[in-house]
């Protein structure tokens, strides 16, 4: 018998101060292996419920907050400079409904490539940046659309260039770019990165650079950004738009955005995180409630003889439970706090990009999430300590001296345990399968723990396949593994930044013979197919503004799209595809008419198919390049997307295609993935939180097996003194967890699915887009089979350490113990 002393020379009741202290000490350090474990059990809960309910909350809806930071624009007008004076422009600010305006700023949009001598580590010498917006502002600040700079600084001289940060690398900074204009080339050295919550413009530079892009002279347009009184509705947007409109010559608007699309977009993004951060978050609550109140519950269980003791040298049930309510704090207090900080590190690349979708540096997880969370941990952890310690303190001593720690089988399913010790199988497998029902209890707890460890990793996997799927067909133009277009080369500028002259084509110019480049293209060894791709602005019925329409000829099967509804082109003309935001904005569906208008023509054409598309907004056309042709526009290809077959060596490819195109003024280098950072980022947060979760689960076997064995000592110290090897204490152990582990696989996989079969849906419908059959049904035959095994795997893998402990413990001091 453990003697508990009494309080020194004072003589106060035991438990009464210094010898309720001792007992705590004592319990902590004598179950070493249970306080580890509820330490690791609380900091990984906590890790995961932080983490979950903190991006819940980071990803609810910053937009709104930020925009009031940033005094964002509720309505973006672009105006033609040729047909409305600045002076006009500024008048605008007066108009009834406006409360605050910034600009004119004078506003070009050229395409722009990044020149061949620059030696930065940013985009590779030659890349095409595509058509920017930049605007002139020789501030930061403004009464509306205060820009954020995040890194480099702001502009100070003509020929310098703040790119929007949105999708730019600090390492673009000091990058050398070639942009065009109708009188040359314009040198543009970029020196910072900018963020507008509104997106106003791609770019800014001082309103010299932009006049200078304009051809000089007179700017070819004007930007104004506005604030309105009444701005909650697209209606009264619109109606803003109106007055402001009116007060303006006829023709003068040339384009405009509301606030709301950019807020749907960006809050598109990070809410897509909220479906299955919630999933996971749920998934964590009831397996931590489940494995604290299995380690705590049976800490204090295998302690009945110990409580027996301290009552019969006199402390209280209340002290008894003060007590083992101590020795579960003092751990878990441990690992909640170190589970909050392992949260708050772990959340840091999803809150940074959060951060930098919104161009703010101070979106992070709120202190009262982490409070909440810990908060309710340690009240967790404190009543699964205090009712049992409570019930069991309460029976008398003699009865729990005399029962210790021994449990009777006839009262834990002994005519169970008998029939299933005589199957078939090896004896220590036998009377390992019928283990389980001893504790019936507890043993439903760890089977309900190993169950969502199951559903978890299905609904895991399965999401992460999902999101493959998605990075690899959210561009219906990628796939490919070569781009050839244009060679972009410029001479360098004049002393004092003025223009150098082009050498070569301009910036955003077409091939020089399209024909002759593709035949050269053809010829290449090793080429699969090859398509080329045209893009032009022009008008779509029902679509508010220009839209670009991408012109293709000949094969794009190959390319990596996904149809959500009817099909892809077929080369024929007259076809149109449009991805969903497309068809919902316009008003149209598959089957129905299409118009494009520009230069004064039109052609009709027929929606053949609903393509899931998340690049550019989903608002680009794809049509067969005849339609450009019919319209007056030049449906030559501007580039050509090669498909190589497989197994090519890529860099000795691209070599042999240069020889052959070089000559042709074309230029041939590795296509660009479009690849997404949020999707990439959600597949480390889904990994990240599916290894939490089956940790947790690991530990709860781990902890009712050791409880288990530790209870079994006796009857396996008797097993051992008749002859039972090591080897087959280790199988019986473990085959007291197969059953638990196949049952829980059996019914976790299906239930899995069907959360991933709800979920990923409801995760596109946030962003804007229908996700394809192949998108989510992604549960292939052998991945199932797997997935079957998986709560097997994480019983076993629980119940390993507890069975070399098993095995590895001396007869003679288990048969002593008793």
């Amino acid at each position: 018998m453990n003697r508990v002393p009494e309080d020194g020379a004072r003589g106060r009741r035991p438990g009464a101060g210094g010898a309720l202290g001792r007992v705590v000490r004592s319990g902590v350090g004598r179950r070493r292996v249970q306080t580890a474990v509820l330490v690791l059990t609380a900091l990984v809960s906590v890790a995961a419920s932080v983490l979950g309910l903190g991006l819940l909350v980071a990803s609810a809806a910053p937009f709104d907050r930020v925009f009031a930071d940033q005094r964002g624009a509720h309505l973006r007008m672009d105006f033609d400079g040729t047909a409305v004076t600045g002076r006009q422009l500024a008048a605008t600010a007066g108009v009834p409904g406006v409360t605050a305006a910034a600009g004119p700023f004078p506003l070009a949009t050229v395409p722009v490539a990044v020149r061949r001598d620059t030696d930065t580590s940013g985009p590779p010498p030659g890349a095409d940046l595509g058509l920017l917006t930049i605007a002139g502002r020789g501030d930061p600040a403004a009464a509306v659309d205060v820009l954020t700079l995040t890194a480099g600084r702001w502009t100070d001289a003509p020929g310098e260039l703040v790119l929007n940060a949105q999708d730019r690398p600090p390492e673009v900074i000091g990058s050398r770019l070639a942009a065009s204009s109708p009188t040359g080339a314009v040198m543009l050295t970029v020196v910072g990165l900018a963020g507008s919550v509104t997106h106003s413009a791609d770019g800014w530079a001082t309103p010299q650079t932009v006049t200078a892009l304009s051809g000089g002279g007179h700017p070819a347009g004007y930007q104004m950004l506005y604030r309105l009184a009444d701005a909650a509705t697209a209606h009264q947007i619109s109606d803003g738009r109106a007055a402001i409109t009116a007060a303006l010559p006829a023709g003068a608007a040339a384009d405009s955005q509301s606030y709301l699309a950019i807020r749907q977009l960006l809050t598109a993004n990070a809410a897509a995180f909220v479906p299955f951060v919630t999933a996971f978050g749920v998934i964590a609550l009831i397996m931590s409630v489940l494995v604290i109140g299995i380690v705590v519950g049976g800490t204090v269980g295998a302690a009945t003889r110990r409580i027996g003791i301290l009552k019969a040298v006199g402390f209280t049930p209340w002290q008894v439970a003060r007590s083992y309510l101590a020795q579960a704090l003092i751990p878990a207090a441990v690992g909640v706090l170190l589970g909050a900080g392992l949260a708050v590190i772990v959340a840091r690349p999803v809150l940074g990009e959060i951060a930098e979708t919104y161009a703010a540096a101070d979106v992070g997880i709120p202190v009262w999430v982490i409070v909440t969370v810990v908060g309710a941990a340690l009240a967790l952890v404190s009543l699964s300590a205090l009712l049992p310690a409570l019930r069991i303190a309460g029976r008398r001593s003699a009865e729990l001296l005399r029962s210790g720690r021994r449990i009777s089988p006839s009262a834990r399913g002994r005519s169970v345990q008998r029939r299933l010790a005589a199957l078939p199988v090896p004896r220590a497998v036998g009377l390992g399968v019928g283990s389980p029902f001893r504790r019936p209890g507890r043993s439903l707890a760890m089977a309900a723990t190993v169950l969502a460890a199951a559903v978890c990793l299905t609904f895991a996997a399965g999401l992460m396949y999902s999101l493959t799927s998605v990075q690899h067909s959210r561009d219906p133009l990628s796939g490919p593994a070569v781009e050839v277009g244009p060679r972009l080369e410029f001479g360098p500028p004049d002393p004092g930044g003025a223009p150098g002259g082009p050498v070569g084509p301009p910036a955003g110019a077409g091939l020089v013979d399209a024909a002759k480049v593709a035949d050269a293209i053809a010829s290449t060894p090793h080429t699969l197919a090859v398509f080329g791709v045209a893009q032009a602005e022009v008008s779509v019925s029902g679509l508010a503004g220009g839209s670009t329409v991408v012109g293709l000829s000949g094969d794009s099967s190959f390319a990596d799209h996904q149809m959500v509804a009817g099909r892809w082109l077929s080369g024929s003309p007259g076809e149109a595809v449009l991805p969903t935001n497309a068809l919902r904005q316009a008003g149209v569906t598959v089957g129905d008419r299409l118009t494009l208008s520009a230069s004064g023509r039109s052609t009709a054409l027929t929606v053949v198919g609903e393509v899931f598309d998340l690049s550019h907004d989903g608002l680009r056309v794809y049509v067969d390049a005849s339609a450009l042709d019919a319209l007056g526009l030049d449906g030559e290809p501007q580039s050509f997307l090669v498909g190589v077959q497989p197994g090519t060596d890529l860099d000795g490819y691209l070599d042999d295609l240069n020889a052959r195109v070089g000559n042709l003024g074309a230029d041939a280098h590795t296509a660009r993935d479009g690849a997404s950072s949020v999707l990439t980022t959600m597949n480390a947060v889904v990994a990240l939180l599916a290894a939490m979760v089956l940790v947790v689960a690991g530990i709860g076997v781990l902890n009712t097996v050791l409880l288990e064995t530790r209870e079994r000592a006796r009857d396996i110290g008797v097993f051992k003194s008749l002859g039972m090897t090591p080897g087959q204490v280790v199988a019986m152990v473990l085959a007291s967890v197969c059953g638990v582990g196949l049952l829980a696989g059996a019914l976790g996989v299906p239930a899995g699915v069907l959360l991933h079969h709800a979920i990923v849906p409801m995760m596109g419908g946030t962003a804007g887009a229908v996700l394809t059959p192949g998108q989510v049904a992604v549960y292939s035959v052998p991945v199932v089979a797997l997935l079957l095994a998986g709560g097997l795997v994480v019983a076993v893998l629980g119940a390993l350490a507890p069975a070399g402990w098993a095995a590895r413990s001396s007869s003679a001091a288990a048969l002593r113990s008793e």
